[in-house]
Formats: C-alpha cells, structure tokens, sequence
C-alpha cells in the first residue's frame, strides 16, 4: 500500500466516524417523527452543515481542569486549565496526583456540549481535539475538501483548550487573604488568593468511592470480609460521607463533569478515623423514617421557614417563587442526606432486626446493600429477604417514600397553621423528594396520586 492510499484510508476512518456520530445525533433528534415531517431539522445534520455549525457552537463553551462555578453558581469569573502534570509536586493529596490520567471538564453553555462529545469522538486511541491540535492533515482532508476551510474548522475546535488572557475573579468567588512574608500587622506582606475548585480530582474522587460501594470487584472483597473469608484485593470502604450537591436540579449548570455526577460531591470525614458504626437504634422500633427526619439536623428549621412564610401570604412574584423553590429544595436535599446517613453509618442487612418495623418501602430505601448478603435459612427469614430483593428490584419503593415524605410535610405545615393543604400540596411536595441519593444519577420522584396528610 502506497502512502497516497493509506492517507485516503486514514482520511476515511476519521471520515467515517464523524460520519457515524452525526448520524446518531440526527436519528436521536428526529426519532418518533415521521418521515420527512421535519425537513428543515434534518438538513442540519448533514456533515457540512453540521460541522460549520459545531465550529461555530464550540466558542460557548471552554475545556477546563479548575470550575469557579462550583464554588458559587453565579460566579463570573474565569474557571482554569491547568494539566495536573504541570502542576508542583508535594506530599498532600492534590490535583497534580492525576498526572497524565485525568477527565477535562467543560463549562459554558450546555446547549453546546454535544460539540464536546464529537470531539471526544476516538480514533486510532486518540482523540479528535488531540487530532486537531497537532494539526493532523488526515482529519482536516476529512472535514471539509477546502483545506482553507477545514483549517479554519480545526482552530475553531483546538480553542476548545483556551485560556483567558487576563484571569478575573468576582465578588461570588471565595476569596482569602494569606499571609506570605513579614508581620501579620504588615497589610503589605498579604497576598490575595482564591481557591479553585478542582473538577479533575472531584471527578475521580466520586469515580473511586462510587467503585468501593458499587463495584463489582469490591462487591465481592466485602462479601468475603463480612463471610471472614480470604479474597485476592482488600476491602475498601468510606465512612461517615457526606454529599454536596452542586447546581441543585440543574447540575449542568456548574460543568458537564458535575452533570454525569448528578451534581453529587463527596466530602470525606475531616476527623480521625472511627470504624464504630453502631447501632441504629433511632430507626428501630419506628413505624415510619419520616418520624426520625423531623429531629434531623437543619430539618425543623427550614420546615418553620417554608410554613412561616407561606403563612405570609407573599405576593405572586418571581422573588417569592424563587425563594420558596430554595425552601423546597433544600428539604428534599435533606431527605436525601438523611438516607445517606443511614446508608453509610450502619452495617448493611440492620433492618433485618426483630426490632426493625419500618415498611418494606423505607427498609429498601434506607438499606438497599441487604440485596447483596446471603438469604438467611430460617423459611420466614428467607421469605423476608426475597421479598426485599423483589420490592428492591420492582422499584416502587421510591415513589411510595416520596409519597411519605409529601404526608409529612403536609403533617408539619398543617400543624403550623396551614389548614389549607391537601392532594394538590402532597403532588408538589412528592415531586420534590430526592429519594434514591446514593444511586449513580440521583433523581426526583413522582408520588402515586392521592395520599393527603
């Protein structure tokens, strides 16, 4: 094979997987629609048209390893580049660990993060934006027949990796002032300093505490350590985690990163080490949770928040509305935290105790790693632990504690003086519950119809 014929073989792999990626995005955009109903949307997808237009979107958004957004959502300063291998080396744990092996996060608007997918698009074990920024003359043959044109495309998308020229903060960005020469009475021996939120090491952060709860291979070291059988890997497990949620229902708001987490941050324990878990004695002998949420931390006083200021009668405006959908959000946060407190603190399998007299629904919601342990042999212990796995696996138990936690705020805002509350209130507040935190993509759900407190 000539070299012309390998370039033309080459030129066309890169073709065809762009090829194959623009087609997907058509069939995805035009699925359901019959033929020829939208013409208009499908000539968008032709491969020229496409790509004029990708080169044109990818100005809207910025490849980053720093997000200022996650600091503060409404941050308007600039978020970073910074490869972690660039970075200093030192004994803590930061973002230079990553080295060469870290996931790029992108921010700006999200209409346009379907251009950062294509360009993660891989060929011949490298990406497409790695493809371009080297140059490639394959690719820009590929992309269009005008070489002025395709080397215009390819700019357009290596900018993708930009940085500002002059960095700005803002007044939403946290900011400290650091002592680093002279006297601590000295203002000039201060340097003012903003922390950055590194995305990269957040992202691999939740990718390995999601793998230790989740994952196979660890599924299995913690069945043989719990059997006290030996296994070929150790068993790894966090405790006491806490969840942040960044960007509330709107995680893509922050990054496309924050987004594939579901907004989901972990922060671990800053205290020495304790592996006594103990026992959950405050949710045995319960007839429901939600009992115990009303004594969870924060709880009781966003609640008296929301019931006084309905109890304002406030003006329908969108301050009203956006303060009352804070309110809203926060308690479903809470629900979902007081799971995961649940989940981490005790030992899987605590709600199959003679004492443990919650529903099957919140058994499953606040217990879900039961379905990994072995069935007990007694016959009624053994019916016990398949009909968890079935109520587990069925999945209606999320809808039926979203159902509990909108009585319980009825409940507690019709015990504020709000006689009003009914069917129509238990529908929002249902759709408000953050049931399943710990899954890999949190989600809301939706209550059964009817339900009043």
């Amino acid at each position: 094979m000539n070299e012309t014929t390998e370039r033309l073989t080459r030129s066309g792999r890169f073709r065809k997987a762009i090829t194959d990626f623009i087609e997907a995005r058509r069939e995805a955009k035009l699925k359901g629609k019959e033929e020829d109903a939208d013409t208009d949307a499908a000539s968008r997808y032709e491969y020229g048209t496409w790509l004029a237009d990708a080169a044109r979107r990818v100005g809207q958004i910025q490849a980053v390893t720093h997000v200022l957004k996650a600091t503060h959502p409404d941050a308007r300063g600039s978020s970073l580049h910074v490869p972690p291998h660039t970075l200093p080396r030192h004994p803590e744990i930061g973002s230079h660990v990553l080295g060469n092996d870290f996931a790029e996060d992108v921010v700006g608007n999200a209409a346009a993060l379907d251009v950062f997918k294509f360009l993660k698009i891989e060929v011949d074990g490298r990406r497409l934006l790695d493809w371009m920024q080297t140059g490639d003359v394959d690719l820009r043959d590929a992309l269009h027949a005008d070489a002025a044109t395709a080397q215009e495309w390819m700019k357009a998308f290596s900018a993708l990796v930009r940085s500002d020229g002059k960095p700005g903060s803002h007044e939403a960005a946290k900011q400290l002032y650091w002592l680093a020469e002279g006297s601590a009475n000295d203002d000039a021996g201060y340097h003012l300093l903003q922390p950055m939120f590194s995305s990269s090491l957040a992202h691999a952060v939740h990718a390995d505490i999601q793998d230790a709860r989740f994952g196979e291979d660890n599924k299995a070291a913690r069945q043989a350590f719990r059997a006290r059988e030996a296994h070929a890997v150790p068993y790894r497990d966090y405790r006491n985690l806490v969840m942040r949620k960044l960007g509330g229902t709107k995680p893509q708001n922050i990054s496309q990163l924050n987004s594939e987490r579901g907004g989901v941050n972990y922060l671990l324990a800053s205290l020495p080490p304790s592996w006594d878990t103990g026992q959950p004695q405050k949710l045995l002998n319960q007839t429901s949770a939600m009992d115990r949420l009303s004594w969870f931390p924060g709880v009781r006083d966003t609640v008296k928040q929301l019931a006084e200021f309905l109890l304002s009668d406030p003006p329908p405006t969108e301050p009203t509305r956006r303060h009352r959908s804070a309110l809203e959000q926060e308690l479903g946060m809470q629900l979902a935290i007081f799971a995961v407190e649940a989940q981490v603190r005790f030992e899987p399998g605590w709600t199959r105790s003679e004492h443990c007299t919650l529903p099957l629904h919140q058994q499953v919601w606040l217990d879900p790693e039961r379905v990994e342990l072995d069935p007990r042999e007694a016959p009624e212990e053994a019916e016990e632990d398949a009909a968890f796995i079935a109520a587990w696996v069925a999945g209606h138990w999320a809808d039926e504690v979203a159902g509990d936690f909108a009585n319980w705020v009825n409940a507690r805002l019709h015990a504020a003086g709000l006689t009003s509350v009914g069917d129509a209130e238990y529908q929002h507040w249902a759709r408000q519950a953050i049931v399943d935190a710990t899954w890999p993509v949190p989600r809301q759900r939706r209550a059964a119809q009817g339900g009043k407190a």
